[in-house]
């Protein structure tokens, strides 16, 4: 605010086209065939910003939540939309990041894991801890586990629609209490990969708006 009183963050101007251009390109490169974005506020400026519904060629389906479900929540309402055995790439929708995801597809394929995230060794919060082995063994510090190495997270991860069966339709939830849950249950059940290289950037304040339109290239 006041930016987003009659816009969606994703949808606010940078330099020139909307923020969650530069992700469905970044998305594109890594291979993705179609894009599926959760709506709720002013959701009519998103059809007024994709009339056709596709951005360069990979289509788009709205999916509107009434009432904002969060990032667990946001999941379930899009379960019916998903293969049985098709892998979901999700991605914040106020990240602005090059980071290579192929790295992040490659250690999920190799992991065999319901969950892989992609994490950096640098930035705020470093609040997931990962193990001598490079697995996550904590969130927020919910379980206790310091582990060796402390993580930001991205906001960029793949899931198993397996995943989603934890979910409940219709209730507003987090996703990372499931995530938390798993290791609880199976330590190792959540895959980490580090991938440092390239930029990473939170759109969380107008200040940290402002500057990434004055310098950010892609």
């Amino acid at each position: 605010m006041p930016l987003t009183r009659e816009c969606p963050k994703p949808l606010l101007p940078l330099r020139g086209r909307p923020i969650i251009t530069y992700a469905m390109d970044h998305l594109r490169q890594a291979g993705i065939e179609r894009f599926i974005v959760n709506t709720h506020h002013c959701a009519e400026v998103y059809e007024q910003s994709f009339p056709g519904h596709a951005w360069r060629g990979v289509p788009i389906i709205f999916c509107h939540e009434p009432v904002l479900l969060d990032t667990g929540g946001g999941l379930k309402n899009i379960e019916r939309l998903l293969d049985e055995n098709e892998p979901l790439m999700v991605y914040n929708g106020d990240i602005l990041t090059d980071i290579h995801l192929a790295d992040l597809v490659d250690h999920h394929s190799r992991a065999g894991k319901e969950a892989t995230l992609a994490l950096r060794n640098h930035g705020h919060p470093r609040n997931v801890n990962l193990d001598a082995g490079g697995a996550i063994c904590d969130f927020r510090h919910v379980l206790g586990n310091p582990g060796v190495q402390a993580c930001l997270f991205t906001g960029v991860y793949i899931i198993e629609k397996s995943i989603l069966k934890r979910l409940k339709p219709g209730v507003k939830q987090d996703i990372i209490p499931v995530f938390i849950e798993m290791i609880r249950e199976e330590p190792g059940a959540v895959a980490g990969v580090v991938i440092d290289a390239g930029q990473w950037n939170d759109i969380g304040t107008p200040e940290i708006y402002d500057k990434l339109n004055n310098i950010y290239v892609i």
